[in-house]
């Protein structure tokens, strides 16, 4: 009788431990063997159930098509498992997205936020990319330590976390994006059968299971250290951003922080700080015949860089670090330049060599190599990043997408300046600290969100 009233005691107690765990705020989203609480939308992609997992199956001839919730959320967690069978395909996990009835011809297209979910050999699982509206938040290129994250041939542990306007994402364990965004506060899930390019994809198999979502008592879940955030809100940083050593180099209002370029305060025209925005006004689209370049008042040596742009149609600027004013040239003060262009208009595209004086390239160095997809033409912001390591690699980023990299002082880069125009000035590019500038070249030119961390 004691040992049967012990068994019932255990039996009860882990009967209890388990209903605590399972009302700990979770609710599934899928029943393990029905479709129900959930609808196909844009495509014509098969959805199944198969031993307890959601199965999308490929098929030719259709767009990206996707199995939604019924039910739109807010602020939660979400997580689940995610298994693919081919790895020269994608998909991904819509969330606060929504539908827009007139696209694919009136058959609906859905939009919004999307956890990718990349086997290919890009390794861009866990990044966030804008459904048939803004392309790519978030390139997985943003945080290298993530992209090893996700395991082909087996199910992967996928986490998004969205609370207010703060979006995250985990691959088993590991996080991958931050993203910073006002553009949706809530919406429907969506499981993506991607489109299909060649006939070898047809049939190829992706699993979900495991499905769950937290909505109540929610808190921010801890991110680690030093990853990258895409904050899209202008001239802001959050408090992850600060604790990891970002700072504001423009605060938006004010010239604080700033001076001219062999001037001893701010120019007193060709510029305008006006609606979060430094703008270098158009003028004869000649180096520095107007205000001149602006410089930082601070000097930096390791340190990472990130500002958004935004060009006028045909115009000419750039990014200088290591600028040490010793020169005291005519013109645009000397320095390692981050070139910003309109490749399709302006003649510069087309000198130096190579095209090594096109957009995001190291000006007159190394050609960027880029996508045109990840060019955002003149009229709509662009975001550029440079990394100096305190080891001088240094890292150029075009809207998240790494487009160049080289070794400060190294043998290489000593090699291409002697071909190139800074030949004529010693150690060009090598000196251990400058200041940050941006050019007056005559064209209009508009900046913000200029932030930057320094490195160790």
């Amino acid at each position: 009788m004691k040992k049967l009233f012990l068994v019932a005691l255990t039996t009860l107690t882990t009967a209890s431990l388990m209903a605590q765990k399972s009302s700990d705020g979770w609710v599934s989203l899928f029943d393990g063997k029905t479709l129900n609480g959930w609808k196909r939308l844009s495509g014509n992609a098969e959805y199944t159930v198969e031993n307890g997992a959601i199965v999308g199956k490929t098929i030719p001839n259709s767009p990206n098509t996707f199995l939604v919730t019924e039910k739109e959320y807010g602020d939660f967690v979400l997580e689940l498992d995610i298994l693919m069978e081919d790895t020269t395909s994608n998909s991904g996990i819509q969330f606060r997205s929504h539908l827009n009835p007139q696209g694919n011809n009136g058959t609906g297209r859905v939009y919004g936020y999307q956890f990718e979910v990349d086997p290919s050999f890009r390794r861009w699982t866990g990044g966030v990319y804008d459904e048939f509206r803004r392309d790519w938040l978030y390139p997985l290129s943003l945080n290298p330590a993530a992209q090893s994250a996700f395991k082909n041939g087996q199910f992967n542990k996928v986490r998004i976390e969205c609370i207010g306007h703060h979006l995250k994402t985990w691959v088993n364990g590991v996080p991958a994006a931050y993203v910073v965004d006002t553009m949706d506060a809530s919406g429907f899930f969506g499981l993506q059968v991607h489109s299909i390019k060649t006939p070898a994809q047809a049939g190829k198999k992706i699993f979900w299971k495991n499905i769950r979502i937290k909505t109540t008592n929610l808190k921010p879940t801890p991110f680690g250290k030093g990853i990258y955030v895409y904050n899209a809100i202008p001239n802001t940083l959050s408090d992850y951003e600060k604790q990891n050593g970002w700072r504001l180099l423009f605060d938006g209002k004010s010239t604080k922080g700033w001076k001219g370029a062999y001037k001893p305060g701010f120019p007193e025209k060709g510029w305008t700080v006006k609606d979060g925005l430094i703008s270098v006004d158009s003028s004869t689209g000649r180096e520095s015949t107007n205000g001149g370049d602006i410089v930082t008042l601070e000097q930096f040596s390791a340190f990472d860089l990130s500002f958004d742009f935004k060009l006028t149609t045909g115009a000419n600027s750039g990014v200088k670090y290591f600028v040490t004013l010793s020169e005291n040239n005519p013109g645009s003060a000397i320095g390692l330049e981050f070139q910003l262009l309109d490749d399709k208009v302006h003649p510069d595209a087309k000198m130096g060599r190579d095209g090594n004086r096109t957009l995001a390239s190291l000006y007159d160095l190394i050609t960027a190599t880029k996508q045109d997809r990840f060019v955002k033409q003149p009229g709509n912001w662009n975001t550029g990043r440079i990394i100096v390591y305190p080891n001088n690699h240094v890292e150029h980023y075009l809207n998240g997408v790494k487009v160049l990299e080289y070794e400060r002082g190294s043998k290489a880069f000593r090699d291409l300046v002697a071909l190139s125009k800074y030949k004529v000035w010693p150690n060009f590019g090598e000196a251990k600290q400058g200041y940050i500038l941006l050019q007056d070249h005559g064209n209009a030119v508009s900046f913000r969100s200029i932030k930057i961390r320094t490195l160790k």
